[in-house]
């Protein structure tokens, strides 16, 4: 988890700050999943980006009729689910293969 972005300007940070992306892509898959009749487990992310919102000039109210700005840096998640036909299991490692050992090495 990162800390809340000092950098308004980056809005990847803003986005982690608000909760994992991952955790969040599993969400907005179960709901559209739900919503579309679509099965959860063969829904596969095949693309996210993170993309800079206006800026919102909020203030806070503080005591003694002091005025404080209120920071924030919000972004846009977009998020590309696909159906998948099959989820292909990772293959088994193969055996190493023995490293080749070049001309000059071998005259030494």
């Amino acid at each position: 988890m990162v800390q809340y972005s000092l950098d308004p300007e980056n809005p990847t940070k803003s986005c982690k700050s608000r909760g994992s992306t991952r955790e969040t892509a599993q969400a907005i898959k179960e709901s559209n999943a739900e919503l579309k009749g679509l099965g959860v487990y063969s829904l596969a992310i095949e693309h996210i980006q993170v993309n800079k919102a206006p800026k919102m000039h909020c203030r806070t109210y503080r005591t003694h009729g002091r005025i404080s700005p209120y920071m924030s840096s919000p972004c846009h998640i977009e998020m590309i689910l696909t159906e998948k036909e099959q989820i292909v299991p990772k293959p088994e490692e193969e055996v190493a293969q023995k490293k080749k050992i070049s001309q000059k090495k071998l005259k030494k």
